[in-house]
């Protein structure tokens, strides 16, 4: 019989591993940190992503120990020609999962907890105050434009509707310390790119990338090669996972809420559903939901899970009661 690659830790086992590390937010704080119609509080902060925040930093500390003895390896003065030193590079952190699963959520308390000031006496080969970026991928999609030049507008969110070599290129330079690397501008507003905007990353120390299809592997290109995926580059991944039908529900009561609030906005490319019924509004995001987003989480996005280091399994109720850690 074939060795499992995960070990599943439930709810209680998990939360266990918080114990004699304070939490460093507020209830105030959680709140404005998560997502629209995501539901967490500081009993979820404490019990599963305070000791997911312990577990990176012993990744971080493995990761740093890794390249120092590489580095010592690698400094040999026998050798004619040897590489510069490989310095303290960020370290990357992938975050993946459906449309409406609440990864922003994830990604939002992951930064806030990792950049908090280190406890005395905790041992980190991170600063005292470390900077932790966060990025997600819909920057990378191609605009509106091409997307319908291609054909591709009602496969939005697919792998294919992404500039993956782009996405991967940005990764890729801010993993190799570049002093800046920088990433287009998405508006959910106009629901498109916005021209001539650039956000910029300056050598972070742990920058995390989120996105639906941040775990995909790489693809052959036209040559028959495999290229770099944009994961080959995280250290970290978590994949955030739930029924397909809790989605559903969360997916269409998010929209109910935007319908309330964003898109009220003349500007907001979904404002023309506000002049017409509830009902009619959420028949045409059930369709979108299983033509599109459902299509998506079955065919690209959940195949992807067994590549993730960390999988948290939410329950009906948005808490993570069973968590997937690879061990090989």
């Amino acid at each position: 019989m074939p060795t499992k690659p995960y070990v599943d830790l439930g709810r209680s086992e998990w939360s266990a591993l918080h114990e004699r590390t304070p939490l460093p937010l507020t209830a105030t704080e959680v709140e404005a940190l998560r997502g629209l119609g995501d539901v967490i509080d500081l009993d979820e902060v404490r019990d599963i992503y305070l000791p997911l925040s312990r577990l990176i930093n012993l990744y971080v500390a493995a990761t740093h120990e890794l390249r120092r003895s590489l580095n010592a390896f690698l400094d040999d003065p026998r050798r004619p020609e040897r590489p510069a030193p490989q310095r303290g590079t960020p370290f990357v952190i992938g975050v993946a999962g459906s449309v409406a699963v609440g990864k922003s959520t994830v990604s939002r308390l992951l930064q806030a907890l990792l950049s908090r000031p280190r406890p005395p006496g905790e041992e980190s080969p991170l600063p005292t105050h470390p900077r932790v970026e966060r990025v997600t991928t819909d920057g990378f999609l191609l605009p509106t434009a091409e997307l319908e030049r291609r054909g591709l507008m009602s496969r939005k969110g697919f792998p294919e509707s992404y500039d993956r070599r782009a996405l991967t290129r940005f990764v890729a330079d801010v993993k190799a310390g570049k002093p800046e690397a920088t990433a287009p501008v998405y508006s959910h507003l106009h629901y498109d790119i916005v021209p001539g905007e650039r956000l910029t990353v300056r050598r972070p120390d742990i920058l995390i990338v989120e996105g639906l299809n941040v775990l995909q592997p790489a693809l052959p290109g036209k040559d028959g090669r495999t290229r770099l995926a944009v994961a080959d580059h995280f250290d970290f991944s978590v994949y955030v996972d739930a029924r397909t039908s809790d989605i559903e529900r969360w997916y269409l009561e998010r929209f109910r809420a935007l319908r309330a609030t964003a898109f009220q906005d003349p500007r907001s490319h979904f404002h023309r559903f506000t002049a017409v019924s509830e009902e009619e509004a959420l028949d045409y995001a059930r369709t979108t939901w299983r033509t599109v987003n459902e299509h998506n989480l079955r065919q690209n996005i959940a195949p992807t899970r067994g590549r993730a280091t960390l999988q948290l399994h939410k329950a009906a109720d948005h808490t993570v009661q069973r968590l997937s850690l690879r061990k090989l």
